[in-house]
């Protein structure tokens, strides 16, 4: 990975849905950029495979176990998290599940489990880490950041995702919220809204007819670089961004036009 263009240098960050994916890829580029990170998920095995390549590295890195639709859960890793490498100064609630089916035929608890982690634990993830960096003297070091990872399926239409993308423009509007509750506690709360990136929440979709003919569609027929994210996110979670807050924008190559 290329040396980063902002320093973390003494930050601590945690990092939900660290498993696979966009945790596991935001994990290394915080760790390269000079955070302590801590990375939580209910796969705790690979949390922990991941924290032992990071600390491998040279880098400095926690894992634990992480369910954000329980409460106790996250309290339980924040506690862990303070405990181990300090009081998380970056919170990124990146957790997030897909239910695919068209409405009419998505199950009721199918639906739940989408609201549950997207919404439910995205807001708990955050709120608790509001409440130790207020705790911790935010107010006054102005270092507080949380960044949640939405979607551009909040600004588009489409067969199959109506429960995920209903989420994640729920997602743009808490980030805003928080951002406007936490203004002068001296936590900056933006929202990042990645295009569709092969990851392994997409399973091989990409490599269907039905995929093709998505990648197809878009202007520069192709999916978007999970690299392109970089940049946005080490500035979100940077002194840098100080007096950039409520904000929410896309990376997506142009797909969402």
């Amino acid at each position: 990975m290329d040396s980063p263009r902002y320093s973390l240098e003494g930050r601590v960050a945690l990092i939900t849905g660290a498993s696979s994916g966009l945790g596991a890829h935001f994990a290394r580029l915080y760790a390269a950029a000079g955070a302590a990170v801590v990375v939580g998920a209910r796969r705790v095995d690979r949390v922990a495979t991941l924290a032992d390549e990071i600390n491998g590295a040279g880098g400095k890195a926690q894992a634990v176990a992480l369910d954000v639709t329980d409460e106790a859960s996250i309290i339980a890793a924040y506690d862990a998290a303070e405990a181990g490498l300090g009081v998380p100064n970056v919170v990124v609630a990146n957790a997030g599940i897909v239910e695919a089916g068209r409405s009419v035929d998505l199950p009721a608890d199918a639906m739940r489990r989408v609201v549950d982690t997207n919404f439910n634990g995205v807001y708990l993830t955050a709120r608790e880490g509001a409440r130790r960096m207020i705790a911790a003297g935010s107010k006054q070091s102005e270092k507080g950041r949380v960044i949640l990872t939405g979607s551009i399926t909040a600004q588009l239409t489409a067969q199959g995702d109506s429960a995920y993308a209903a989420t994640k423009l729920a997602v743009q509007h808490l980030g805003r919220q928080f951002a406007r509750e936490w203004a002068r506690l001296g936590i900056n709360v933006n929202v990042i809204q990645p295009g569709y990136i092969r990851t392994e929440i997409d399973g091989d979709w990409f490599d269907t007819e039905g995929g093709k003919a998505q990648i197809a569609a878009w202007p520069r027929k192709r999916l978007t670089e999970i690299s392109a994210l970089d940049d946005m996110m080490l500035f979100f979670a940077s002194d840098a961004s100080r007096q950039v807050t409520g904000t929410f924008i896309s990376v997506d190559d142009g797909q969402s036009l």
